[in-house]
């Protein structure tokens, strides 16, 4: 099987469905949340929990991954992420009827399949980064477009399935969804992966990134990249139907997928023509997007414009995740697999709070979630001053370097 796998296509394919398993981990149980809040009378304070454990369980893979991966290496980490991200989308389907606390149930399988998200997250990109490929900022934002088409296929196939099967039989699809992962382990025991540094050289450790201004930056730009799209993504269907009175089906292919198709629409198109486009003009534009998307969301009480917000606010950030990683990649060489999984860590930190934040702050005004995403606003102006900051950053850093 490895003599016909021996390509690094192969490869750029697994990774590519690599970041599908990773959209199938993130978006299938938020379709989910009305139907466990009455199925299992979990009030909407709880749900909010499962975002925040499903990301903190992410974060903290990503913070200690820097010390297993390379010892253990990229190929035997990458089976472990779909061997978990498999075991948890199973343990979804059986444990809450299981267990005599059904939110127990859910609360274990969320926390087995984030690891496997927490892995996939810190290892895709860099398996990426290493293969052989030209215009390398063109490639990272493709490969993160994945995830967007993975999540369009999560909410529309889920939303065909509940639509002719019921909704009362989403445990079957979460085994239907559990073969992806299988398949990709897979496929990820036979293709190629090349070492992220060449022989003889040796990552940067976490004490000296540390140390660069550049790198703190980078880390703040990545935490409110994630909050800046979690906080729309992981609320966009329960926004759609309680704030906007749409049913479910319509609040799922209005809300999630029309801001993942446009999320992946941004990530494909600079994908294609990154090649004449400058980043920082184009992800300083798309964060003031994504500002005006989240003050249309919250602030215009019209239906039909708040769902428009919600497919600009995908438009919006769908290159601040990869750009950043781009902007990385090129402004600390060397940065291995530490620089990876600690900005994993900062976007997943992101993930978390975007969400929480925005459901902590709908509660407290009586379950208003135009009230929590208003606040959520601070995200992208955060990203467009880390922008600014990290362009007079580098032009000081090489005015010192003439010198």
């Amino acid at each position: 099987m490895k003599g016909k796998l021996n390509s690094y296509t192969h490869t750029i394919s697994a990774c590519f469905i690599g970041y599908v398993v990773q959209a199938i981990i993130v978006n299938f149980a938020p379709l989910l949340f009305l139907t466990f809040q009455t199925s299992y009378h979990i009030p909407l304070s709880r749900i909010t929990m499962l975002v925040t454990v499903n990301f903190g369980v992410q974060l903290l893979v990503d913070l200690i991954s820097a010390g297993f991966v390379d010892k253990i290496g990229y190929r035997a980490s990458m089976l472990l992420a779909h061997l978990t991200a498999a075991g948890g989308l199973i343990l979804l389907a059986f444990l809450p009827d299981a267990l005599p606390d059904p939110f127990l149930g859910l609360l274990i399988a969320v926390v087995v399949y984030a690891i496997g998200g927490g892995l996939l997250e810190v290892l895709v990109s860099p398996v990426m980064e290493s293969c052989p490929t030209d215009n390398k900022e063109k490639a990272m934002s493709l490969l993160h477009s994945f995830y967007c088409w993975g999540q369009v296929g999560v909410v529309l196939l889920s939303t065909v399935f509940f639509s002719v099967f019921g909704i009362g039989n989403w445990k079957i699809l979460a085994l239907i969804w559990a073969l992806i992962p299988v398949l990709n382990l897979l496929y990820f025991t036979a293709v190629p992966i090349a070492p992220l540094m060449q022989e003889g050289e040796r990552g940067l450790s976490v004490g000296e990134l540390f140390k660069s201004r550049i790198f703190w930056l980078l880390l703040l730009m990545m935490t409110c990249a994630g909050a800046s799209e979690q906080a729309v993504s992981q609320w966009a269907s329960t926004f759609a139907e309680q704030a906007l009175g749409v049913s479910k089906t319509v609040g799922d292919l209005a809300g999630p997928m029309a801001f993942a198709v446009c999320m992946g629409l941004s990530r494909l198109f600079y994908g294609k023509y990154g090649d004449r486009i400058d980043l920082d003009r184009f992800m300083a534009g798309s964060s003031l997007l994504c500002v005006l998307s989240y003050l249309v969301i919250s602030l215009i009480p019209v239906p039909a414009l708040g769902l428009i917000g919600c497919a600009l606010c995908g438009l919006s950030v769908g290159i601040m995740w990869p750009g950043t990683f781009s902007k990385a990649a090129a402004s600390l060489r060397g940065g291995g697999t530490a620089m990876f999984a600690l900005l994993a860590l900062a976007g997943d930190l992101g993930c978390s709070g975007g969400p929480t934040l925005a459901g902590m702050i709908s509660a407290r005004a009586g379950d208003n979630l135009r009230a929590g995403i208003l606040a959520a606003v601070v995200f992208p102006v955060l990203l467009l001053l880390g922008l600014w900051l990290l362009r007079r950053v580098k032009a000081r850093e090489k005015t010192v370097s003439k010198i």
